[in-house]
C-alpha cells in the first residue's frame, strides 16, 4: 500500500448531495447491504447485561439469570432492543459520499424473544430513498433499509425499518439553525428532581405482577423514566453495551476503504477518525452545524422502549415500537420519556394496547416522538395468549 493510498483531509469531507448523486443512490434500492459489524452476535448473561448497562436499563428480566429462571419464560430474556447491538439500522454507510449523515428513526416489529444460547443474524437491503428540504441544511436525503433478524435456527426475530438524513456540512453550518442554544444551567432543584426520578426508577418496574388487558385504561399515564444530563460516560458505555469499538490498523483498513467517512484530526495529532466522531468531539459536531456532542439515536430508542417494558411487565409482549429523532440531544441535556395509552383493542383474538411515547428534554421541548403497540394477558378466556412465533402479524408499513 501507498502512502498516496492513505492520505486523508484533516477535517471531514464536504460532500455535495447533487442530483447525479441521490440517483447513484437510488439504483441502490433493492440491494442488500453487507453487515456493518456484525458486532455482538451471541446472546449471552453477559452480553445481555452488558447492552442494558450501555441503555441504563434496569429490568431484571433483561440483566438477572435468576429472575428470568423464575419468571414465566424460565429464562433470562434480551432486551427487545438487543438486536441493535449486532448493528444500528439506518446508519449512514452507502451512498452520497462525504455528505454527513444523522440517525433519524427506527420502526420494529417483534416476533420472538432472543435468549442465552441465541446467535443473531441479519440480512439488510435498501428500500427507499426522498429528497425533501429542512431550515437545518437545506437539501436533505432521507434513506430507508430493512432488516430482517434470524436466529441460529432461522427462525425470524424482528424486522425493522431504520432512517437517517443526510446533510450538507457547509450548508448546515452556514444555517446556523441552533447557533444560539446554549449549555444548560441545571438548578440545584432541578438536579434533585433528576436524581429522584433515577433513583426511583426501579419501584416502577411492573416484573412479575400480571398487566391485565382489562384493568388497562385509555388516557392513563406510563410512569416517565429520564435519562441524563447526558455525559461522556453516557455515549461511551453505550459503545462499550454495543460491543463496538474500532482501534489502530482495523481503522486504518476502513478509511482506505472508505476515505470520505474518515479523516485526520489534529486535535488527536493526526490520529484516523470517523466522522462520527462528532458524538465525541465539540469542533466535529459543530462542523455540521450541532452546537456540541450528541448522543447516538439508537441509544435514544432504546431508553423509549425500557419506557414502555417497564411498564408492561413481563408476561406481555412487546410488538412494535417506533421512535424518531428529531432533535438534537446535546451533552447536559436530559430526556424525559414520556408516555399514554391511545387506544385497546382486540386483533385476531389476542388483547392490543397501543400507547404515544415521546421524549421531552429539561427544556420541554419534544426531542423523540413514537409509539408502540403491546400484547397483553386478557381476564378473558376466549382472547389469545402470546407465544413466540404466534400469527399476529401488525404489517408493519416501510417509508411514511
Amino acid at each position: 500500500m501507498s502512502s498516496a493510498e492513505i492520505t486523508m483531509a484533516d477535517r471531514p469531507a464536504e460532500g455535495r448531495i447533487t442530483d447525479e448523486a441521490i440517483a447513484e443512490a437510488r439504483k441502490m434500492i433493492g440491494m442488500q447491504l453487507r453487515p456493518e459489524g456484525p458486532y455482538l452476535q451471541d446472546a449471552t448473561p453477559d452480553t445481555l447485561r452488558n447492552w442494558c448497562n450501555g441503555i441504563g436499563d434496569m429490568n431484571p428480566l433483561y440483566r438477572d439469570a435468576e429472575h428470568g429462571r423464575l419468571s414465566r419464560h424460565g429464562s433470562q430474556l434480551a432486551h427487545p432492543m438487543f438486536p441493535m447491538a449486532y448493528g444500528w439500522i439506518g446508519r449512514t454507510r452507502w451512498g452520497l459520499p462525504g455528505v454527513h449523515g444523522f440517525y433519524a428513526g427506527n420502526d420494529w416489529e417483534l416476533f420472538r424473544h432472543i435468549r442465552p444460547g441465541d446467535r443473531v443474524n441479519a440480512i439488510e437491503r435498501v428500500v427507499g430513498v426522498e429528497e425533501k428540504q429542512s431550515k437545518f441544511s437545506g437539501r436533505l436525503v432521507l434513506q430507508y433499509v430493512e432488516a430482517s433478524y434470524f436466529n441460529q435456527r432461522g427462525e425470524l426475530v424482528a424486522r425493522g425499518l431504520g432512517w437517517c438524513t443526510r446533510h450538507e456540512r457547509k450548508a448546515a453550518r452556514e444555517a446556523g439553525k441552533y447557533k444560539d442554544v446554549k449549555p444548560y444551567e441545571y438548578t440545584p432543584e432541578e438536579f434533585e428532581r433528576l436524581d429522584e426520578a433515577i433513583l426511583g426508577e426501579e419501584k416502577n418496574i411492573r416484573g412479575n405482577m400480571v398487566r391485565y388487558f382489562e384493568d388497562v385504561h385509555v388516557g392513563e399515564e406510563l410512569p416517565s423514566i429520564v435519562r441524563g444530563p447526558l455525559s461522556l460516560m453516557d455515549t461511551m458505555g453505550f459503545l462499550v453495551g454495543c460491543g463496538r469499538g474500532h482501534t489502530h490498523g482495523i481503522v486504518l483498513k476502513n478509511a482506505v476503504k472508505h476515505p470520505g467517512h474518515f479523516f485526520r484530526n489534529p486535535e488527536a495529532g493526526g490520529g484516523i477518525e470517523y466522522t462520527g466522531i462528532g458524538h465525541h468531539r465539540d469542533s466535529v459536531a459543530k462542523e455540521v452545524g450541532v452546537p456540541g456532542t450528541y448522543d447516538y439515536g439508537p441509544q435514544r430508542s432504546a431508553w423509549m422502549c425500557s419506557l414502555v417494558t417497564n411498564w408492561m411487565g413481563d408476561a406481555a409482549f412487546l410488538k412494535r415500537v417506533r421512535s424518531e429523532m428529531r432533535r438534537f440531544n446535546t451533552m447536559g441535556d436530559s430526556t424525559w420519556c414520556k408516555g399514554k395509552v391511545a387506544r385497546k383493542y382486540i386483533k385476531d383474538g389476542y388483547a392490543l394496547v397501543d400507547l404515544e411515547i415521546w421524549g421531552e428534554n429539561q427544556r420541554g421541548e419534544l426531542t423523540t416522538p413514537g409509539m408502540a403497540t403491546v400484547v397483553l394477558p386478557s381476564r378473558d378466556i376466549n382472547n389469545k395468549v402470546f407465544l413466540d412465533g404466534a400469527g399476529l402479524d401488525l404489517d408493519l408499513p416501510l417509508i411514511r
